[in-house]
């Protein structure tokens, strides 16, 4: 049994350092309990800078925001555009002579006739451009063109041809107090002519009216005195085409026994 021996030893050294079970189970020691102490915040004085903002007014100009280090320049506020008043004017006529461009404005308020010459201004409005049959006007990017309207001519009415007299027939005669037709007139040109041109031939167109009308009045009122005095309006015998006559005569020479 000389085996129990150092198993005896064994129990009883774990015996002897676990205070015989007592260490296994050890018991809650009393705490005691722990006074808060007061604690003291210490704040750093504010930071200063020496001689204040005064002494760093280049520091202070010269942002860190800005690549160049320069101050912004300063917001300009736009002013507003002007805009252009359309409906003003219209254009009565143009005029392009010698290289010089000269538009006829009316107003429509006023009813005023204004003349100008391109690049002058009127109103605030440019004439920029003077064409033959329209004038433009700009005032900043906007723009305006008056057109130039031209009432057409009227269409000439077509007049029954009498038909050929005989050779040496005497005309038919006219009636008392008719006027003689007048030459129908003649139909405007084609393609576009210049305002100079169109307002010449307009001018004209009217000076000859007025003289037709003159003369077919000046002729109604013979017509009416040589009626009332009871006078007989004799027509006048045509004069005889030399050429007619001419003829004759060959005939006659080549002829000799028609003279007989």
């Amino acid at each position: 049994m000389w085996w129990l021996v150092p198993l005896v030893v064994i129990v009883a050294a774990i015996g002897w350092q676990t205070d015989w079970g007592r260490h296994l189970r050890p018991e809650p020691q009393s705490v005691e309990p722990i006074t808060p102490k007061p604690v003291s915040i210490a704040v750093l004085p504010d930071y200063e800078l020496a001689g204040g903002l005064a002494a760093r007014t280049e520091t202070t100009a010269r942002t860190l925001f800005n690549p160049t280090r320069r101050p912004a320049p300063p917001l300009v506020a736009e002013a507003p555009k002007p805009t252009i008043k359309r409906g003003q004017f219209t254009l009565t006529g143009t005029l392009v002579v010698d290289g010089k461009s000269t538009a006829f404005l009316r107003e429509v308020a006023g009813g005023k006739s204004r003349r100008v010459l391109q690049g002058q201004s009127i109103n605030g409005l440019l004439v920029a451009e003077v064409k033959p049959d329209r004038v433009k006007l700009t005032m900043g990017d906007e723009s305006e063109d008056l057109v130039l309207k031209v009432q057409p001519n009227p269409k000439p009415t077509a007049v029954a041809s009498a038909p050929p007299a005989a050779p040496g027939a005497a005309p038919p005669p006219q009636a008392q107090g008719q006027v003689p037709p007048s030459a129908p007139a003649q139909p405007p040109a084609s393609g576009t002519a210049g305002a100079g041109d169109s307002l010449a031939e307009r001018r004209r167109q009217a000076r000859e009216a007025q003289a037709t009308q003159a003369a077919q009045a000046a002729q109604a009122a013979q017509a009416a005195q040589a009626a009332q005095g009871g006078a007989t309006a004799t027509p006048a015998p045509a004069p005889t085409d030399p050429s007619w006559g001419s003829v004759y005569q060959r005939y006659q020479q080549r002829n000799p026994t028609t003279r007989k």
